[in-house]
């Protein structure tokens, strides 16, 4: 099976910073692009920001966030990373990690399939 372990959620102060980390486990051959998504109470999620895995290339984010978060990621490892500067209480909210295009063996058969995190909570609060 393919998991997806998220951590480095937190509580902060506002104009402070976090680091996020998503590892992707499992018997896989390839991951298309991983990214960050949020959920605040009582809204829809939303996009943070993605990256193609393979070359790092093509990377996009949400207005909300341009200039104050920058995503990464290790190829080799399958994990992407969000740092979060100058968080602001509109970014608390739920962090999931989402696996896209991702070929695994999945009891014993090559599937392509997109995974979701657990989530981890961040809230940005004085």
């Amino acid at each position: 099976q393919v998991q997806l372990v998220e951590s480095g959620g937190g509580l902060v102060q506002p104009g402070g910073s976090l680091r996020l980390s998503c590892a992707a486990s499992g018997i896989m051959f390839n991951i298309r692009d991983m990214g960050w998504y949020r959920q605040a109470p009582g809204k829809q999620r939303e996009l943070v920001a993605t990256i193609t895995i393979r070359t790092g290339e093509s990377i996009n984010y949400a207005d909300s966030v341009k200039g104050r978060f920058a995503i990464s990621r290790d190829n080799a490892k399958y994990t992407v990373y969000l740092q979060m500067n100058s968080l602001k209480p509109e970014d608390t909210a739920v962090y999931y990690c989402r696996a896209s295009g991702v070929w695994a063996i999945i009891d014993g058969d090559r599937q392509l399939d997109d995974y979701w995190g657990q989530g981890t909570q961040v809230t940005v609060s004085s």
